[in-house]
């Protein structure tokens, strides 16, 4: 608040708080129904306003720069892409963190932005760092269902999130043929937690061959909805739904990650130099299953914390900036014709689907051990085939692209929850598997993901600066016009 962040205050000018699903007590501060947007407007004005603070927009980061003695990994920046210029950029640093979020993307309904491919974990993970809880995918229950709308929206990169505080407000779940269904599945009714909610209406969906549900608030009065829920209204109304007056078709969606980067409870990794904050992290905050509005907490509270640890290891550690070129560049792909590069978006933007499809399919609210071993193995095939249509129309492993990067982090983060979901044989907090119905007591512990063994390794968990062994870069110089670019920080 000191930063301008405006929240909403009550009659008596204190802080109206919300209550939302799971929670006890009416505990969310929050500025109507877009609480993260004005949270991010503030700190993104502070950042602007801060002389010593200078914001390199579009730059996709590709890989972290490591080395590694006897005892320890040390991260020394970061190398990225330029997608305005088409220029591979280096970042040298004694402190790197990762505030990247997470990797919803991996499903083909999201409410994550565009951006979330789960390149930090992907990148923390080639680079060696730990991965902890991946299992835990958490599906928001109540996405605005396109198809349920009276005007069909044009495609979206994002499904339109409608918020917990919806149901908090006294919002009621009902099936198409408008029966109420979740006092039937738990006592505590729509305001069950998250994944409650979610596997209800999946197990409503599938037994009445359903594509959505609709969640009612126009019990409520006109005022009431309007103040409360101004920017989930507007939405609606776009496409002819008045949500004083009628219902709102909603579906669950992939929303958040509460696996990721092993932290401490500063932010700090064992890759010396790396801190983690906010979706990109998992410290334990969250265990098996995040409470609404948990997530801007703990990204506020971890990035404060992780300030005073990475300062002193900064003051402690050396830079040297003509050391900077131990690490041979990414190649920006300009030696592929048009054709060839067309070929190349083509086959990923399509093996991209296929990977969600593949995810939502096998991986999803519901999960079984027969469905993650086809998974398993579908993504590893997936993966092999993609890579060999790219190699076969002249791409080397060392070449960048902003939708070839993406998409080898979605093959990453994909494999890894996988894999996750397939350690954890019980059903805890999102992870619900049913060939193991029920909670067991001494499995309440971590998820870990070791670093990549190198003898079972694939391309997406290989650092691109280490992939130079191809015989076809001996004879093409990977620095040589390539426009690679080298930034010195203190």
């Amino acid at each position: 608040m000191t930063m301008g962040a405006s929240f909403d205050h009550g009659e008596d000018g204190s802080l109206h708080l919300a209550r939302e699903g799971g929670h006890s007590h009416h505990r969310i501060v929050h500025a109507a129904d877009m609480t993260g947007r004005e949270i991010e407007r503030a700190l993104l004005k502070a950042v602007v306003n801060n002389p010593n603070i200078t914001m390199f927009e579009h730059h996709f980061a590709i890989d972290l720069l490591t080395t590694e003695d006897v005892s320890n990994i040390y991260c020394h920046g970061v190398d990225t892409l330029n997608t305005d210029t088409n220029e591979v950029v280096r970042f040298i640093s004694r402190v790197t963190l990762l505030a990247s979020g997470g990797a919803g993307h991996i499903y083909p309904t999201t409410t994550n932005p565009h951006v979330a491919t789960g390149d930090g974990i992907a990148m923390a993970h080639r680079a060696s760092a730990v991965i902890s809880n991946m299992e835990f995918v958490q599906f928001h229950p109540t996405a605005l269902a396109d198809e349920g709308l009276p005007i069909k929206p044009h495609t979206r990169e994002n499904a339109f999130l409608i918020s917990e505080a919806v149901r908090g407000a006294g919002g009621i779940l009902y099936n198409q043929a408008m029966e109420r269904f979740m006092p039937q599945y738990d006592s505590r009714g729509e305001l069950a937690p998250r994944d409650v909610v979610a596997r209800s209406i999946d197990d409503q969906l599938k037994k009445r061959n359903e594509r959505y549900v609709l969640l009612n608030i126009s019990h409520r009065t006109k005022e009431e909805i309007l103040y409360h829920f101004p920017n989930i209204a507007a939405e609606c109304l776009k496409y002819g739904l008045d949500i004083t007056k009628s219902p709102i078709p909603v579906v669950p969606a992939a929303h958040y990650m509460c696996g990721g980067v092993q932290a401490k409870l500063h932010g700090e990794t064992p890759i010396m130099g790396l801190y983690v904050a906010g979706e990109v992290a998992c410290t334990g905050l969250h265990g098996a299953n995040r409470l609404a509005s948990n997530s801007l907490l703990e990204a506020l509270v971890f990035a404060q914390r992780a300030v005073e640890p990475s300062l002193d290891y900064m003051i402690r550690s050396n830079i040297d900036i003509d050391e900077s070129v131990k690490w041979p560049f990414p190649v920006v792909p300009t030696v592929l014709g048009v054709s060839q590069l067309n070929e190349v978006k083509h086959i990923t933007a399509l093996t991209r689907m296929k990977l969600q499809k593949i995810m939502w399919d096998y991986v999803g609210i519901v999960r079984s051990i027969d469905c993650l071993k086809i998974a398993e193995k579908s993504l590893a095939d997936l993966e092999l085939e993609w890579e060999d249509h790219l190699f076969r129309f002249g791409w080397r492993p060392y070449m960048v692209n902003l939708e070839v990067c993406e998409l080898r982090n979605l093959f990453s983060c994909a494999n890894l929850v996988v894999s996750s979901a397939l350690a954890r044989q019980e059903s805890r907090g999102l992870h619900y598997i049913v060939d193991f119905p029920n909670l067991v007591e001494s499995q309440r512990l971590p998820t870990i993901i070791f670093p990549s063994s190198p003898l079972k390794s694939t391309w997406s968990t290989q650092l691109v600066h280490k992939l130079f062994a191809d015989p076809v870069c001996l004879c093409d110089n990977p620095n040589e016009n390539k426009g690679g670019t080298l930034v010195g920080q203190a």
